[in-house]
């Protein structure tokens, strides 16, 4: 039987509420006899390439990966949103982890709906109430448990770097930053951040410092998921969503679980296939 995976296979599929994303693309073929990192993001990608230079393995670059996207891809790169992560190690073992996000306590079967029984402004997209509690944090601190080698608070230093001493602006973001100015009204505190203090866009190559997410990644570095779903940073979500009609509390963040699975697993014209 033919083999998709090469001996170390790792997928991350990371989602965010509100947005949708546009990778970046190119045409150039890489080769490699050691591993290949991928992402919607250059400098994301060369984190995580930095992490299995350091000897880390697939799910230590992955980890890496995915936290400095959540610097570097605001529009879909994600602390905020959940995921997948689908392994197979060289030794065959394979296995998923399930960190999607999950409804709130006080969610109801009726709370998008208007007294016509129809979805009401777009509530189930847009908005507090269309959040799940967030899964991506404890996904990748499960995943880290069982199969990372390097040092959990080493995994973040590349995207603390990036968040505190900043990154040039690309082209491909400038339709994320068109979108913030567009609705800075319903999303201020998104405009707060990625639009300059007198309301312009940034352009090409100037550098975007994000000082709150870099205290928010510092205590998830020191503490692991109860630097997330605890504390300072579980309290201002939880504020957050009270002062602004969400109802994500600090007991929905503090119960938050992500779950190992056993994949599914199937063929297709002489290929094995595992996943979620």
């Amino acid at each position: 039987m033919k083999k998709i995976y090469t001996p170390l296979f790792l997928i991350i599929v990371c989602f965010a509420p509100l947005f949708s994303t546009f990778a970046q693309s190119g045409r150039i073929p890489v080769s490699s006899e050691k591993g290949i990192v991928t992402s919607s993001h250059k400098l994301a990608s060369q984190a995580g390439a930095q992490i299995l230079s350091d000897g880390g393995n697939a799910v230590d670059a992955s980890i890496a990966t995915a936290f400095a996207l959540a610097v570097t891809l605001p529009s879909a790169g994600n602390i905020g949103g959940g995921g997948f992560l689908v392994y197979r190690g060289e030794d065959g073992t394979e296995t998923t982890f399930n960190f999607r996000e999950k409804a709130p306590l006080a969610a109801t079967e009726t709370m998008y709906l208007g007294e016509d029984g129809k979805v009401k402004d777009n509530s189930n997209h847009d908005g507090l109430l269309a959040v799940g509690v967030p899964g991506t944090v404890a996904g990748l601190y499960k995943a880290h448990q069982k199969f990372g080698k390097l040092d959990w608070k080493d995994l973040l230093k590349p995207a603390l770097k990036l968040a505190k001493k900043g990154y040039p602006v690309s082209e491909d973001m400038q339709w994320f930053f068109k979108w913030v100015k567009e609705h800075k009204d319903d999303y201020a505190s998104t405009a707060e951040i990625f639009l300059k203090e007198d309301g312009s866009l940034y352009k090409n190559g100037e550098i975007l410092v994000q000082k709150d997410l870099y205290k928010t990644l510092k205590r998830i570095q020191k503490h692991g998921p109860d630097g997330f779903y605890k504390g300072k940073t579980a309290e201002l979500l939880a504020d957050f969503m009270a002062k602004n009609g969400g109802i994500i509390t600090e007991e929905d963040l503090a119960r938050y679980e992500a779950e190992e699975m056993k994949p599914i697993k199937g063929t297709y014209r002489g290929y094995d296939i595992i996943g979620m």
